[in-house]
C-alpha cells in the first residue's frame, strides 16, 4: 500500500498512529504527497480529484480518501478492534468527528495565522476556529475518564490535532486551562506507536 502524505499534516498522522498500533506500519510505504490546493498536480488528482491528502493507493490500485475512510480500510484490513461494534463504535466515530473538527479548526488558525498577511487578517473570524478547539476541550475537561485508556480511533483523533496546535500554533495556549486533557495528551504522547510518528 501507498499512503500519499505531507509530514506536518494532523490527519496523516492520524493515519499512521492508526497504523502502527493496528502493526502494519511496515505494509504501508509513504510518498510524498502532491495534494496542494495551489499547484493542482494533474497526475494526483487523476487518482483523487478533491486533490486531499492523505490518499491511501491500495494493492489493488484504488485510490482512497480521506482519513476516516482510510483508517477504515487499515482497520478492516488489519482485522483490527480500534474503531469497535455497537455502541463503542458509535462513541469512538463520534470522537473521531470531534478530533477532526479541532483539525480543520486548527488548520484555519494556521493558514490566517502563518500565511495570511497580517492587514488581511481578521481577529472575528480567528476567535471563531479557535472557540471550536477550546469548546471541545471544555467538554473533554469534565470528562477525564472518557479517554482514560483508550487506544481506539476516537482517542488517536482528539490527540492529533492537540500535537499540531502545540507545535504549529503556540499562540494558542491549552495546557493551563485543561489540565486534565493535558495530562493525558502527555502520556499518549509517550505511547511509541504515538512517539514514532512525530514529525516536529
Amino acid at each position: 500500500m501507498k499512503l500519499h502524505h505531507s509530514g506536518l499534516s494532523p490527519f496523516v498522522r492520524k493515519v499512521t498512529i492508526l497504523a502502527g498500533f493496528l502493526r502494519i506500519s511496515k505494509k504501508i510505504e509513504l510518498v510524498a504527497g502532491k495534494g496542494n490546493l495551489m499547484l493542482r498536480d494533474p497526475e494526483f488528482r487523476k487518482l483523487n480529484p478533491s486533490g486531499q491528502i492523505p490518499m491511501l493507493v491500495t494493492d489493488e490500485g484504488e485510490a482512497l480518501f480521506d482519513s476516516p475512510v482510510i483508517c477504515e480500510y487499515l482497520n478492516d484490513f488489519a482485522k483490527g478492534k480500534l474503531i469497535g461494534r455497537g455502541d463503542e463504535r458509535w462513541r469512538n466515530l463520534r470522537d473521531q468527528a470531534l478530533g477532526d473538527s479541532m483539525c480543520d479548526a486548527a488548520l484555519q488558525l494556521r493558514y490566517e495565522i502563518g500565511l495570511r498577511p497580517s492587514e488581511l487578517q481578521w481577529q472575528q473570524w480567528r476567535n471563531a476556529w479557535a472557540s471550536k478547539i477550546i469548546d471541545t476541550l471544555t467538554w473533554l475537561e469534565t470528562r477525564p475518564e472518557h479517554l482514560s485508556g483508550r487506544h481506539d480511533i476516537g482517542a488517536i483523533s482528539i490527540f492529533v490535532p492537540l500535537a499540531f496546535i502545540d507545535n504549529r500554533i503556540p499562540e494558542l495556549s491549552w495546557r493551563g486551562d485543561f489540565p486534565k486533557v493535558a495530562a493525558w495528551f502527555d502520556a499518549f504522547s509517550a505511547l511509541p506507536q504515538v512517539a514514532a510518528t512525530n514529525p516536529y
